[in-house]
């Protein structure tokens, strides 16, 4: 038993597919490239596809599986400038994350227009499954993405005795339900790091020991300080939150993460 396979067709659908994938990468990694560089990255990958598939070594199953990382962070590289080994990888996973999900889409609407058509799919039909598989992953990457910025704040924590003003970013987080066992009020993490950088603000007399539990940890004890007050971006501008607890919390916040702390939902809500 044998395929035919016809490369041009075989070009025009890998290269659409690239361009979907290398556009829904930099959606995700929030990285800006020419068009002339997608495009040309997208033809080079397709390109080298078609010589994979032609390539008279083994089967072409196993040389399309072995080649298919070392091809998209060669277009990585060459649409967005990527050099850095982390982020290619992350950008190579978020590529091979859409990819399956394009396919299986793909399949799915084929699938249903086949019983429709009664078997007979044309190469015109593919491209525009593959296209609207394409438009329904980016509309639910945006939808993510707009949820996951309306759930970031600007916060700026004042050091007294310095009049310093850090600022950062903050998470509001929904399953954060800590409070202080003594007073009710809400607490909010902060990570080690920010913890170093406002420690002229945490004096002794306002130290707070709040017992917590997670998942992994029956229970602990977490070191936490009142800060005079805080200044969060809220839609109607900045508002003033004052006695603000933070506890400091050791894991769970990256070190390279866009926020470096996490804000209890009551906060807001006082």
């Amino acid at each position: 038993m044998y395929y035919k396979l016809y490369i041009d067709s075989v070009f025009v659908i890998q290269m659409t597919s690239n361009l979907y994938l290398l556009s829904l990468a930099g959606k995700i990694l929030r990285c800006t490239a020419t068009h002339r560089r997608i495009w040309a990255s997208a033809a080079a990958g397709a390109a080298v596809v078609c010589m994979v598939i032609m390539a008279p070594i083994g089967t072409a199953g196993f040389r399309l599986l072995v080649s298919a990382v070392p091809v998209s962070i060669c277009m990585l590289c060459a649409a967005f400038r990527l050099y850095r080994w982390k982020k290619l990888l992350y950008a190579s996973l978020s590529m091979a994350g859409c990819g399956f999900f394009l396919g299986s889409v793909m399949i799915w609407i084929l699938n249903r227009l086949r019983t429709i058509l009664k078997g007979h799919i044309s190469f015109v039909i593919t491209l525009a499954a593959g296209y609207l598989s394409y438009r329904i992953l980016l509309k639910l990457i945006t939808v993510i993405q707009q949820k996951r910025a309306e759930s970031l704040r600007n916060v700026a924590i004042r050091i007294p005795d310095s009049g310093q003003i850090l600022r950062m970013r903050a998470l509001i987080d929904t399953g954060n339900h800590l409070t202080d066992p003594l007073c009710g009020a809400p607490v909010n993490l902060i990570s080690r790091r920010l913890a170093e950088q406002i420690s002229a603000a945490f004096k002794p007399e306002k130290y707070h020991a709040v017992p917590y539990r997670s998942v992994g940890k029956d229970q602990g004890v977490l070191d936490a300080y009142e800060l005079p007050d805080i200044d969060i971006e809220e839609r109607a501008g900045m508002v003033r939150k004052e006695h603000v607890i933070v506890a400091i919390c050791d894991t769970g916040i990256a070190e390279d993460s866009v926020y470096q702390m996490i804000l209890n939902p009551r906060l807001l809500e006082d």
